[in-house]
Formats: C-alpha cells, structure tokens, sequence
C-alpha cells in the first residue's frame, strides 16, 4: 500500500508515545498503536512487513499455539516478529510492528507470528495479507463478544484474503471449511477408544448439513461438533487429514503423528487433547515452512505449558492443579470439567471463573452457564466444590440444576478463603479453575493451599 502522508508523522508520535510510556514503567504494547492509528487509519498497511506472515486465530487455543511458534522457531535459526506481549487486537498487533520497525519505517525480521482476534480480522487482514493463517478452531465464545460460531465464521470468510493458506483442524466441521476456494492443510487426532458415537456435550453446533439440511452422521464425537462427520445425501463432510496423531504414549509422553513424510514421533506437552490439538497445529505448520522433524522436536523437548495455564504441584501424596478455564467460554469451561472427571483420585473443585470486570458491577451476563457441562461435575470422586465471587449463587444453581447435590457445593464471598475450605481429608487433588483476569487471585490460594499442606500457613481472618 502506497504511503499516507500522515505515516511518518503517526510513526514518529508513537514511537514517542512508546518512550514515555517505557519512562513511567508501562508495557506499552497497546497505546502507541492506538495513537499510530488515530492519526493514521492506514497505518498497518503502510508499514514494512516480513517476508512471510504468519496469523493465527481461533475460539481456542491461538495463544498456545502462537507461543510455541515464537519458542520453537528460534531454536531452527528464525527469529519472527511476534505480539506475545500484546494484544491480538488492531491497537496491538501495529504496536507490535512499531516496536520492530526504524524511525524509516523498515523492519528487518524475515517472519512473523501474528495472533489475530476473530473480530478484528476485519480490519487486520485488510492491510496484512497472511501468507498462512492458523485457525485452531471454532466455538461458541462470550455472548458479549463473539456470540455464536456462525457469526465469526462469517466475518472470517469475508476477512481472509484468496492468497492465504490455510492451515485447519480437520476435526472441526465449522472452521475446516472456512474460505472454501483458499488452499489448506489440515491436522487431526484418529479414532480413540474413548470418544463417543453421538455428541454428549451440551452445545453442537454441528448437527445438519450445512447444504441440504440432512442430518449429519458421525463417525466418531470427541467433544462438542468436534469429530469426524458425514452428510448421507451429499457427502459434505469432515476433511482428508494431512498431519493426523495415530497414537499417544503417556509413559513415553511422546505423540506419534502420521505425515506425508512418513511417521514421525514428537514430545507430548500436557495430559489433556486440547494440548495435543495445539501441539499437532503448531508442528503441521513448522513442517509446512520446511522446517525439519528433529529440529522441531528438539524443541519440544525444551518446552513445558505456560504455569498461568496449566500447573500441577505435587505435596506428599495430595496434589494441586492449577487450571485455566475462560470464564464466559462455555466451551474452555467444559473442557476442563471433562479433564477434571477423568483424572483419577477424589478431588476438590475450586470454581474462580466469574468475570472480573463484569463482577466489578455485577453486571454479568449467565445465560453461558447453560450452555456449560457441568454435568461433568456431578461423580461421586468430585466431593467438593468451593466457589467464590459475587456470582457464587448462580453457579450453585447451576450446579444443582446440573445434579450436584447440595452437600457438596460451598459457596463464598471472598476468593482466598476457598484454600481453607478444602478438606485434605476428602480429596487427593483439587483443581482451582480461574479465568484469565483472575490469575491473582487463584496464585493467593494456590500459596495458602501449599502453606496447608506443609503445615506453615498462619491463622487468616476471612
């Protein structure tokens, strides 16, 4: 795009804007791309770019993957241009080609990894062209924000440019067929003996062919719409699988993955598949840029999940999970329901996933929490669950509407007084569960959790 004379004139403001920010010990990963595109709309589009532009979007999962690029890609002699310290929204990813570029506008990384926000790839692909674009998957989402599947899908089919590969998951009936006419390359997960014949989750937003209306039929449901499925009148249906997981080793912690290449095996980062859906996107696309195998697994072996997503800490013969689960996401939410009841061992659940900000006001819509399967809760190896909030009362109602009996559910007003209410005589584990705007307060009762167990914790007045 030729450029506005207001470019220079913006670039130089924010970069200013980026100094006095840095002077008073602020991040800066927001503000000066809002300032650069106050005074130029254009502004992503007259600045330098890489080489090769890599996005990466989805409902779920996009910040996992985008972190491993930006780990793994080092480590074979490329050093992208990322926004790991930003936001995924057009204020944040300019910043992000602030801070790369020269007072000239020039910008000297070969690559870039690039998290893009569902709703702003309206505007970001306007005047970023991928060359490749990630989509891990596609879901219902804040009812706020991104609504229904079909809504994002929909500004996504109109936001991604005809140029673009696609890089999908083969198991995803909705984002799979995004941008039909683009070239794609997918990733999936083969039959396991645990997934199901018929979907179980509350939520699928797959069930009619999208063509003819038909009932879709479903080879195999692991959770939600994701699976492989067929259309019996037209053959629409799930995708051929180009890097597919063909066997998962938990002593070996190795990923065993089918490619074009042949067999190839990779380090397992986590127990749950939602963090072998992440691993599996992020190699499909190193191997696509012609990285080699070994290198990336080299990789991998140097990597762990980020601890403000997932941690487990181990106490004698009591252990403490720390688990991510987006407050609002009925999805990531039933996600971590499901891993939470197939861990073996008595556990303890502790429920911080109310929205902070919306909390704040006690304003916060609930109509997600219906859409959550809380049924997930309900075995008799899950004897407590401790939740916290101004909202706690809704979700017990939930719970109870769920089948949780009532004996089991402790509600209360203050966050950090959950930790005292675990009874380590009951459980083996428990999980605290919090949302992204919650992490402070879920580390106050992981410590007081961990002070219990090693027997310093001193008396708290709640």
């Amino acid at each position: 795009m030729k450029r506005s004379w207001r470019f220079f004139p913006a670039l130089w403001a924010a970069k200013l804007t980026t100094v006095i920010l840095k002077l008073f010990r602020r991040n800066a990963t927001h503000l000066p791309g809002l300032v650069a595109l106050k005074l130029c709309p254009t502004f992503l589009g007259c600045v330098e770019k890489p080489k090769t532009i890599i996005a990466v979007t989805g409902t779920n999962g996009k910040t996992t993957v985008c972190n491993l690029l930006d780990d793994i890609l080092p480590d074979c002699g490329i050093v992208p241009l990322n926004n790991r310290t930003g936001s995924n929204v057009d204020g944040g990813i300019i910043t992000t080609f602030l801070h790369a570029c020269n007072l000239r506008g020039r910008v000297k990384a070969e690559m870039a990894v690039i998290e893009v926000d569902e709703r702003s790839a309206m505007f970001v692909f306007k005047y970023m062209e991928p060359d490749y674009l990630v989509v891990t998957n596609l879901f219902r989402d804040s009812f706020k924000r991104n609504a229904h599947s079909e809504f994002i899908t929909d500004i996504l089919n109109r936001a991604i440019p005809q140029k673009t590969k696609l890089i999908v998951n083969a198991d995803d009936l909705i984002s799979s067929h995004l941008a039909p006419a683009n070239p794609r390359v997918t990733f999936g997960i083969a039959h396991r003996e645990d997934d199901w014949e018929v979907p179980q989750n509350i939520v699928c937003d797959m069930v009619a062919c999208p063509h003819c209306n038909t009932a879709l039929q479903y080879d195999f449901v692991r959770y939600n719409h994701i699976g492989r499925a067929h259309c019996p009148s037209c053959g629409y249906g799930s995708l051929p699988v180009n890097y597919e997981i063909t066997a998962v080793d938990t002593d070996a912690q190795t990923l065993t993955l089918r490619t074009k290449d042949g067999e190839e095996r990779y380090r397992m980062l986590g127990e749950n598949i939602t963090d072998w859906y992440n691993t599996l996107a992020a190699v499909t696309m190193l191997r696509e840029l012609g990285i080699d195998a070994n290198a990336i697994e080299l990789s991998l072996q140097k990597r762990e999940i980020v601890r403000s997503r997932f941690e487990k800490i181990t106490v004698g013969d009591k252990a403490i999970t720390m688990q991510l689960a987006k407050g609002q996401n009925p999805i990531a939410c039933s996600r971590a329901f499901d891993f939470i009841r197939r861990c073996e061992g008595n556990k303890a659940v502790i429920l911080l996933i109310e929205d902070f900000f919306d909390a704040k006001h006690t304003s916060e819509n609930i109509a997600w929490l219906y859409d959550a399967d809380f049924e997930f809760l309900c075995g008799e190896q899950i004897p407590q669950i401790i939740i916290a909030g101004v909202r706690a009362a809704d979700f017990r109602v939930r719970l109870l509407l769920a089948g949780v009996p009532d004996e089991r559910i402790l509600c209360m007003r203050e966050e950090a007084a959950t930790a005292d209410a675990v009874d380590f005589e009951r459980v083996d584990n428990v999980f605290v569960l919090f949302d992204v705007y919650t992490v402070p307060f879920a580390r106050t009762v992981q410590e007081r959790l961990l002070a219990r167990l090693n027997g310093t914790q001193e008396e708290v007045t709640v």
